[in-house]
């Protein structure tokens, strides 16, 4: 098991040495992804084994000596080589910690269970240190040699796993289901093993989202949804146990038990859970499923995705075969391999998500816990929707890629609208409303898949419904449940709102009156666009006229978005980078969100020149060089969702060579190859998406619309291969990081933007120059 470098790497020290060689074989798109990428630092990803838009990510829940913790977000940090199993389910990036699920950590063990598990609350004896030198991740496949002796591989479906553990001779061997410990707790759990037919079930209670956060934490403190699971093995169970909190039972078949919500000590040596035994030096494969709806869901998952013969090589290869049909819709030549990697990574993390959340047969829990099946027309439900975060990059990119899914998508969070009172929440997880961030994430986002082609889901039916939000004020949008990180009122204060044309800060119920307004703002402007293309001219002309409130938190003063009071006075004392008003960011890199009327917020300014000399601080310090990483609350900061977009303002400011020179600049020193190549959270995709547009030379111009702004590509070649569509071709000639010029198909392009129609397939074919050049301008 041991190797001295992952299979990611050693792919890209041959892909270095293909490059040398004319004529050489082609590595597949998979070979150049390195699941570490981004399980360092802030990034938050998993390496585990999981299919594209997986239901089921089989990886690791690591330990630094607390059982009620984890080393990071989702259960993995690259520095913590110490796990305590292997959990089914996991959300990519998510960026409060422990972040969600890390459901049912499955542990093998080599030894004597000779006490309850759960009372090993500093995980001293039930966990195992590794090596990454045993560990290889590769797209849908997961190896990890643990230092108890026990080797482990294993491979995804869409719903299932199957892993081979293979176990020391001279030791016991065991397998503990810790069926109660997700990440963040459970309610409730139970675990039952029927030995003669060598199979375990049970299942766990559990949801809480961020239910740690001190910022409004304490609402998701609760369940929402249940995690049904059933392991079926290939070899003889010789022995069955279980435990609850401190009482193990030997001989034991069934148990319940869940944890609770607390963490430390308030919760340390609660929970169940129930392992077997098997004879020693056995290599057991045991086949997994999993089911948000029943165990009956979850065994008809397996029939359905796992053959009986399967092992794990064909399961491998099958999911692999899936993982390179996705990542071929963007083919690039050229570039290094190191260049290869950091792509293709950032275009497998993006296809994560959405995650299934329905079953085969098409049924799914509701956001009102009840079970629902697939809307007429509907392929599949899907969730885990971080609607702040992706509705900037994330939803274009699957839009573009996969719109049959981005369909599904779309109805699949009005379904749960319908399910929850007509209330669309900002950040779903699974089933369950978290409320997490600000402003109305789901108005963009449904309106962005529209005006990108997206038509397979009720967009008339949305429509109104989105509309109905943004419009009638609902009772919990004047409480304060949940404030600041997760306020229950989807549009807090409405009706203050539409008076004040501003979400005054002193009664906003809401994270921050500035950031809340300039949200909205955003959010409306969208669904404003949407009402247009739907031919709703009275609700387009009211919404488009919504999407200039963000003049009303711009004061002239200070040059800045600030927070106002319901009397219309500014909140004080203000600093531009203190975050007061503001949601996860400062009002200097707040001031910047305005993709909607990136002209008028030049006015405002002082006009173009103005603007530009201010954006040029932004991403420079006062000498001039670059600070585009760590430079406090008064700088540009790639790691978090406000000011991902400014480096493309350039565009519309009249000086696209600076756009160009400052997008290849973070695409050559903020994303990189390796456990840190990522700047921060990937929050669902979202970094890792806006990376692959930023090296393709494209970007999504406003939420709502299917406009696109050009930058120059990184690669000398790629084309786009939508689901269903007509591909799109970018290639490049010259060196440098600058447009020379453009041509799209045989026509000139001497704009910095294309329109929707492009993404009905065309090329644009970009000449490069070493130095700045007036294109554009």
């Amino acid at each position: 098991m041991r190797r001295p470098v992952t299979v990611a790497l050693a792919a890209a020290l041959f892909a270095s040495v293909l490059t040398t060689m004319s004529g050489a074989a082609e590595l597949s798109p998979a070979d150049f992804v390195d699941p570490l990428v981004g399980s360092a630092g802030d990034g938050n990803t998993y390496p585990g084994a999981t299919a594209p838009f997986g239901m089921l990510a089989w990886s690791p829940t690591s330990t630094r000596g607390d059982q009620t913790s984890t080393g990071a977000a989702n259960g993995y940090q690259y520095d913590t080589t110490r796990i305590r199993g292997f959990s089914l389910t996991h959300v990519n990036g998510a960026g409060c910690n422990p972040g969600a699920a890390g459901d049912v950590p499955i542990l093998p063990f080599a030894g004597d269970v000779t006490s309850s598990p759960t009372a090993d609350t500093a995980d001293t004896v039930y966990a195992s240190n590794f090596s990454h030198a045993d560990e290889a991740a590769t797209a849908g496949r997961y190896r990890l040699g643990l230092a108890n002796g026990v080797t482990t591989d294993a491979a995804a479906t869409e719903r299932t796993a199957i892993a081979t553990l293979t176990y020391p001779q001279d030791k016991p061997a065991a397998l503990l289901f810790r069926t109660s410990n997700s990440l963040n707790g459970s309610e409730d759990a139970e675990t039952h093993i029927d030995a003669k037919n060598r199979e375990i079930t049970g299942s766990v209670l559990t949801g809480a989202f961020c239910g740690r956060r001190a910022n409004g934490g304490v609402n998701n403190r609760k369940s929402y949804y249940r995690l049904y699971f059933t392991a079926q093995f290939d070899r003889p169970v010789t022995g069955t146990g279980t435990w609850k909190d401190a009482t193990l039972q030997p001989g034991g078949t069934d148990q319940t038990g869940g944890e609770g919500y607390a963490t430390g000590k308030d919760r340390a040596g609660r929970g169940s859970g129930g392992y077997v035994t098997f004879a020693p030096g056995s290599e057991v494969t045991m086949r997994i499923g999993v089911s948000y709806v029943s165990l009956e869901g979850a065994e008809r998952n397996v029939r359905a995705e796992q053959p009986e013969k399967s092992t794990v090589n064909t399961v491998a290869e099958k999911t692999g075969k899936a993982w390179n049909a996705e990542l071929d819709r963007v083919r690039v030549s050229g570039g290094t391999a190191n260049q290869r990697i950091v792509f293709t990574t950032a275009l497998y993390h993006s296809l994560q998500q959405p995650s299934l959340v329905s079953d085969v047969d098409g049924r799914y829990l509701g956001m009102d816990r009840q079970v629902h099946r697939v809307e007429r027309g509907q392929d599949a439900q899907y969730s885990n929707f971080s609607g702040w975060d992706q509705y900037r990059a994330q939803v274009q990119l699957l839009a573009l890629l996969e719109p049959r899914v981005a369909g599904n998508f779309a109805q699949s969070l009005y379904n749960y609208a319908k399910q929850n009172d007509g209330v669309w929440d900002r950040w779903v997880h699974v089933n369950g409303a978290t409320h997490v961030m600000t402003g109305d994430p789901s108005a963009a986002t449904l309106a962005t898949f529209y005006a990108m082609g997206v038509r397979n889901f009720d967009y008339r039916g949305a429509f109104d419904s989105l509309y109905k939000q943004a419009t009638v004020p609902r009772p919990e949008g004047l409480q304060d449940g949940g404030c600041p990180g997760q306020c229950v009122g989807q549009r807090p204060n409405l009706a203050q709102y539409l008076t004040s044309h501003y979400a005054p800060h002193d009664v906003c119920h809401c994270w921050g009156g500035a950031a809340e307004t300039l949200e909205d703002s955003v959010a409306d402007f969208a669904i404003g666009h949407f009402a247009e293309l739907l031919g709703r001219t009275r609700e387009a002309a009211e919404l488009h006229a919504r999407g200039a409130y963000w003049r009303n938190v711009f004061n002239p003063e200070t040059g800045y978005m600030q927070a106002r009071n319901v009397d219309g006075s500014w909140v004080t004392p203000f600093d531009p980078a203190s975050d007061r008003g503001f949601a996860q960011g400062s009002a200097a890199a707040y001031t910047w969100m305005v993709p909607q009327d990136v002209s008028g917020l030049a006015v405002a300014m002082g006009g173009k020149a103005a603007a530009i000399t201010r954006l040029d601080g932004f991403f420079h310090d006062s000498s001039g060089n670059w600070q585009l990483k760590g430079g406090g609350p008064l700088k540009y900061d790639p790691t978090n969702e406000p000011d991902i977009h400014a480096p493309w303002l350039y565009n519309e400011l009249g000086q696209p060579w600076k756009t160009q020179e400052t997008v290849r600049q973070l695409v050559n020193s903020v994303y990189t190859t390796g456990p840190s190549g990522l700047p921060g959270n990937d929050d669902l995709g979202t970094m890792s998406a806006w990376y692959v547009f930023a090296a393709l030379g494209i970007y999504p111009r406003t939420p709502g619309t299917g406009e696109l702004l050009l930058s120059s590509p990184l690669f000398p070649g790629a084309v786009i291969r939508p689901a269903g569509g007509a591909p799109i071709r970018i290639t490049t000639s010259g060196s440098g990081k600058y447009v020379q010029d453009v041509r799209r198909g045989s026509k000139p392009q001497r704009d910095w933007k294309v329109d929707a129609s492009f993404l009905r397939g065309g090329s644009l074919d970009f000449r490069l120059s070493e130095a700045p050049t007036t294109w554009g301008s």
